[in-house]
């Protein structure tokens, strides 16, 4: 095959743009480059300022260039019997098409692919499939992006990695890979023949160390070969102390990180860890930023397991730090700890593949969207080659790659256990047992607690414990030991049994009993054609009851959650709303229809299992059992928020205005978890480490005591409290500014007079730092007020302005995009508090506008109000003024992560100059160097700042 590969600068989109630069690499069919034309081409106008700040293209590069006619007449003869390819190649094509048409040519007819369908089938870990992205990934030079020419050659090297990728790979995934993509017309349905019919000509295939198992190829062999980490009656620690331990590890860092420093904070982290795991003490160390504290306590962790041969139980609040762990600390330690150790990262089961779903998925060839779900088969089929984990966080699904992983993740309900012919290989029994045996266990916040509901039975058994970001730990309990329900959680499980006669579980065994022939096959037919009636009314029940509950909330002008279009409304069981008994008469016909089908269900499946030699249909009654549990889920938690009737619980809903009921969420959290905790955690293990980088308020750690239930641990002097000293001199690397005349606010809105000073000190601001800032709102409602005249104000300096929630993308892709162009400011609300990590240049300034005090009306904030009213406390200064402190800290932390980053933190709320509780937030900081003056004062006040280069 020869490959022309082609990209267009044009000066817009599809239907209205002009071409105004071509770039083409001609690949031979010996995989070599023979040439790469480029053009400019003069369009019929002026060139778009976006573009020429994109492209770098300006109107006086092309103002001799050659007309579009003239290009084409060199351009066609290179397009003769050639593979056309492109990167998103729909583009590119559409406008070559509609040149050839305006020059009088033919349409082009031959064939087209795209380098974005190859890059997810050949790479699907890769985290972005953009293309500079791509290229400095594989180190490829691609000197000028949105250059046609540089992005041609770029394009084409992109596309020669990949085919040297399928041209190493097993020829029986080929194989696979050729039979996913037969069914469909398509170009690269016709190139996978091509490929396959080339190499099954070749003699010699690859193989490397690929196990082959039921016409798949795996990177993993069986789990039960794996090796413990060390001999029995092995216990290297036993006669080493903990600090020869330290030092010969210190030694280790040194050689492996020549930039390895031994830090005072984490040296104490290191004491006061093995210290409260040695006396069986629970701990609280609040570690600020640079101190290390991963290592800080995964070494006292592996020493004590390996010492004592007792299990470590790490557990972090989010899967990127739980990631972190594995990528980056545990191949370090490993290199490091001076005898043979184990740490193995356990996740929640949905994050696991299960090979007999997937086996059974493109066996069968059930799709919802052929096309995605085709191209996202290919992608895992070709990840199973290289993951040795099988867990979707290396998978890059975008689109509705999401909704086909649900599909195939593993799942304990539909789970044959050892009767499984994936057993031996299963992903998630291998995470299991190489938790069993390790030293260390690595999970997160949710796992625990989905563990202690489900009586220990998930996590290997553990007396110590450390938990990470332990700042979160009471808000995920509360969300684990109440209930959360989404409207389209219901929707999905019902679609899954079935959508219609063709599609869905149901219809899948019905179709196989039709083909099977035992006698009883009619009989279960009948039953499995009585209950599509009853799912059709348990689904329009429920949609109803999403719609009547909808109802209920009131359209506010202004949504307390403070994110776009966010609803949420409270229901007091003391005071049911207007119409409740209409409601409760709805769940009532629900919960009776889901009893039904689930009885019958239940029984035709079980008369399945006793029935022998239904072997085929085994993995499809096991998964429909599957989906039975799961309604009868559904129908317990509907009952229990219904019913109402829990005083000690906080009852909510919420939706987005935009999406109106299809995104109900109902919610019941207990308000106070601290007993729970007290009783299911803490009276439970020998130690447990509650580390983070907020703990304290003003010194004092008495606000996570009271709200952890560690009062009595307190009290028994079974807990220690330890604040580290802060690894950074802040006084030199941040400088806090406070306008101490800036214009007040009343509520989540500005009025015109603080909209437009806010709009232009950031701007003036924004202009000194050039750009690299970051500027945290309370409330979406300011966010939009400030994001369009601030956009304005700045576009004359080119200084891009990003609104969370304005553009569109999740949060991950602002980031990138903040990271990747310097000159921008970042608006962000509620969650980039906190867990953004920016180091180093690309954030300079940090902008609070207002002190992040939760909105008082959010229910569960209401509820704990009430409760400490009850108790004779004031709230505010119990719960408002601890939680916006520690949220204040986190925001703060943003700014400087290195011991190498400088940076300002203005904070627009004069309350923390004026008000009597603004002193906790000011003294809760590190240590920065705070000064307060008149607003005009401010911008000479930083650039002189910036301008001194640390040196205070």
């Amino acid at each position: 095959m020869k490959f022309a590969v082609l990209d267009f600068e044009t000066t817009g989109t599809q239907s209205v743009g002009e071409i105004i630069q071509v770039g083409l690499a001609i690949i031979e069919e010996d995989r070599s480059i023979s040439r790469v034309y480029g053009s400019y081409v003069k369009p019929g106008g002026p060139i778009p300022p976006f573009i020429t700040g994109l492209t770098g293209i300006t109107d006086s590069d092309v103002e001799d260039a050659p007309e579009l006619e003239e290009m084409m007449m060199e351009l066609v003869p290179l397009l003769d019997d050639v593979v056309l390819v492109g990167h998103n190649v729909a583009f590119d094509f559409h406008f070559l098409q509609n040149a050839l048409d305006r020059c009088g040519y033919l349409p082009f007819q031959g064939r087209i692919l795209d380098t974005i369908d190859f890059l997810k089938i050949c790479f699907p870990s890769l985290t972005s499939y953009q293309l500079g992205n791509v290229s400095s990934h594989f180190g490829l030079a691609h000197e000028r992006p949105h250059q046609a020419d540089s992005d041609a050659l770029a394009t084409a090297l992109v596309l020669l990695k990949c085919l040297d990728e399928l041209y190493s790979l097993p020829l029986l995934t080929v194989q696979r890979l050729t039979e996913l993509f037969a069914g469909e017309d398509s170009d690269l349905s016709w190139f996978f023949e091509g490929l396959l019919s080339e190499r099954e000509l070749e003699t010699f295939q690859p193989e490397g160390d690929l196990k082959f198992y039921r016409q798949l190829a795996l990177a993993v062999g069986d789990w039960t070969e794996l090796a413990p980490p060390r001999e029995d009656g092995d216990s290297p620690a036993e006669h080493m102390s903990f600090e020869a331990y330290l030092n010969e590890i210190t030694e280790r860092l040194r050689r492996i990180l020549p930039q390895y420093e031994s830090r005072q904070a984490q040296e104490i982290m290191f004491g006061e860890v093995i210290k409260a795991l040695e006396e069986e003490k629970h701990l609280l160390i609040e570690a600020g930023t640079g101190t290390g504290k991963s290592l800080g306590y995964l070494l006292p962790a592996i020493y004590q397991s390996v010492r004592t041969g007792q299990k470590v139980m790490v557990s972090t609040h989010t899967i990127n730090l739980q990631e972190q762990l594995r990528e980056r600390d545990v191949p370090l330690l490993t290199e490091a700890v001076p005898f043979p150790f184990k740490a193995a990262v356990f996740k929640g089961r949905g994050h696991y593949l299960c090979l007999r779903k997937f086996e059974h998925k493109i066996n069968k060839k059930d799709y919802v969207s052929p096309r995605e779900d085709i191209l996202t088969s290919a992608q895992m089929i070709v990840w199973l080659t290289q993951t040795e984990s099988g867990d979707d966080e290396e998978l890059n699904l975008n689109g509705r790659g999401g909704d086909f992983w649900e599909t195939v993740a593993s799942d304990t309900d539909s789970c044959l256990g050892r009767a499984c012919p994936w057993f031996r290989k299963c992903y998630y029994h291998r995470a299991k047992h190489e938790a069993g045996n390790a030293d260390v266990v690595i999970t997160n916040h949710s796992k625990l607690f989905a563990d202690m509901k489900a009586g220990h039975q998930l996590l290997p058994s553990h007396d110590y414990l450390v938990i990470d970001e332990a700042h979160q730990l009471e808000e995920v309990a509360g969300k684990h030991l109440g209930m959360h329900m989404k409207h389209f959680t219901v929707t999905h499980t019902l679609n899954r049994l079935y959508k219609d006669s063709r599609t869905g579980q149901l219809p899948a065994l019905r179709q196989l009993l039709q083909s099977s022939g035992s006698e009883q096959a009619a009989e279960w037919s009948g039953v499995i054609d009585r209950l599509y009636p009853d799912l059709l009314t348990v689904k329009e029940a429920w949609d109803l009851l999403s719609e009547k509950l909808f109802a209920l909330i009131p359209e506010r002008a202004d949504s307390a959650a403070g994110e776009a279009g966010q609803l949420v409304h409270r229901l007091l069981p003391s005071r049911k709303p207007k119409g409740w008994e209409e409601l409760a008469s709805l769940e009532n016909t629900l919960n009776q229809s889901l009893s039904d089908i689930i009885r019958k269900g239940d029984k035709m499946l079980l008369e399945m299992r006793d029935q022998e030699g239904q072997s085929s249909a085994d993995s499809l009654v096991t998964d429909v059992g599957g989906l039975f549990k799961d309604l009868a889920d559904i129908r317990e938690q509907v009952r229990f928020f219904m019913g109402m009737n829990d005083e000690n619980v906080v009852y909510w809903l919420e939706a987005n205005g935009n999406y109106r009921s299809k995104s109900l969420q109902l919610y019941a959290v207990p308000v106070d978890v601290s007993a729970q905790l007290k009783e299911l955690f803490f009276d439970k293990k020998k130690s447990a480490i509650l580390t983070s980088a907020t703990l304290s308020v003003d010194k004092s750690f008495q606000y996570m005591i009271d709200n952890l239930g560690l009062n009595e641990a307190q009290e028994e002097g079974k807990l220690k409290a330890v604040q580290l000293p802060s690894p950074f001199k802040y006084r030199d690397q941040a400088l806090l500014v406070i306008p101490r005349d800036f214009p007040s606010v009343k509520g989540t809105v500005g009025d015109a007079r603080f909209v437009d000073t806010l709009v232009h000190s950031l701007a003036e601001a924004a202009v000194t730092t050039r750009g690299r800032m970051l500027v945290l709102f309370t409330s979406y409602k300011m966010l939009r007020q400030v994001y369009e005249p601030l956009k304005e104000a700045l576009a004359s300096e080119d200084i891009a302005v990003l609104g969370q929630g304005v553009e569109g993308g999740s949060r991950t892709k602002l980031l990138r995009r903040f990271q990747e162009n310097s000159a921008s400011v970042l608006l962000g609300t509620s969650s980039f508090w906190e867990g953004v990590d920016i180091p180093g240049d690309a954030l300079t300034c940090l902008a609070i506008v207002r002190l992040p005090f939760q909105p008082p009306s959010h229910p569960l904030a209401e509820a704990k109000a009430e409760l400490l009213q009850a108790q004779k406390k004031n709230p505010f200064m119990k719960l408002s003024v601890p939680q916006a402190v520690i949220r204040f800290k986190q925001g703060f932390g943003r700014l400087v992560r290195t011991a190498q980053d400088r940076g300002i933190v203005i904070v627009y709320d004069t309350r923390v100059i004026e008000s009597y509780y603004g002193k906790y937030f000011l003294y809760s900081l590190p240590g920065p160097k705070m000064e307060h003056m008149a607003t005009e004062q401010m911008v000479p006040r930083i650039a002189e700042w910036l301008s001194q280069d640390g040196v205070s």
